[in-house]
């Protein structure tokens, strides 16, 4: 059985101070049951005042990126290390932002996949195509180059550490969500092509997230579907409210 999962990305949004007053309204209003794993990915600058506000609730911290070399004359960036130090358990790799702004291939975005394995980080690994891959057929296969060039050279013990999330970039932000159809169609395709890369036994396990646009009144037809086993949450996260409401009707209903 996958244990399902929730993870709320904060971007480049929310100073310290902002930071700490979510989760003390969290931790407030919110009355967690249930088993699955809940995430948080602040930025940088708040990883360690969020580590500490945070402590000895159900609440686990990822990074939003990280570098793809462990230490030395990289600046501006934070390594896996430097994560792992300020408490992460996670890490966001491959997201469409990164991709598409920062001209991460998908050759960095393994380097950085296989060097976070290495450093006992757990990764959300997210993959998406364009609307215009969409109107063409050409989802699957955009999303099968990104799932080889990601995952290339991962053994077993790695792959168990990789959350893939599905985020359809003509849904990030813009309100319009893939209805749960279209989300268990991608999410199949995903945990099919794992089987046929990796064997029964890891597609099987492998945790499958969807994010784009979600909320709490598509959150709990998304989370019925049997492929999907968790939420990357964007906007609906920065208010503890709406993403409390997002993890109650999704998973305590």
């Amino acid at each position: 059985m996958r244990r399902p999962i929730v993870v709320g990305n904060w971007k480049m949004n929310m100073l310290i101070s902002t930071s700490n007053k979510w989760v003390e309204e969290f931790i407030k209003t919110s009355k967690l049951v249930g088993s699955f794993d809940l995430v948080i990915a602040p930025p940088f600058t708040s990883l360690s005042a969020v580590r500490k506000s945070a402590e000895g609730t159900k609440i686990q911290l990822a990074g939003q990126n990280m570098a793809s070399e462990l230490e030395g004359a990289q600046t501006g960036e934070v390594s896996a290390i430097m994560l792992r130090d300020a408490g992460c358990e996670y890490v966001i790799l491959g997201h469409s932002e990164r991709r598409q702004h920062y001209s991460e291939s998908d050759e960095i975005i393994n380097r950085k996949i296989l060097l976070a394995c290495e450093n006992q980080l757990n990764i959300i690994f997210c993959i998406g195509e364009t609307i215009e891959d969409r109107n063409k057929g050409q989802a699957n296969k955009v999303l099968e180059g990104q799932l080889l060039g990601g995952l290339d050279g991962l053994i077993e013990d790695q792959l168990n550490s990789v959350c893939i999330a599905y985020e359809p970039i003509w849904a990030i932000g813009t309100g319009h969500t893939a209805n749960p159809n279209q989300v268990q169609d991608v999410h199949s395709f995903i945990r099919n092509w794992c089987k046929k890369s990796f064997g029964k036994n890891i597609a099987e396990a492998s945790r499958i997230l969807y994010g784009g646009s979600v909320d709490s009144q598509n959150s709990p037809s998304l989370m019925s579907q049997p492929d999907v086993d968790g939420l990357l949450v964007g906007g609906a996260s920065l208010r503890s409210k709406s993403f409390y409401d997002i993890i109650k009707s999704s998973f305590e209903d």
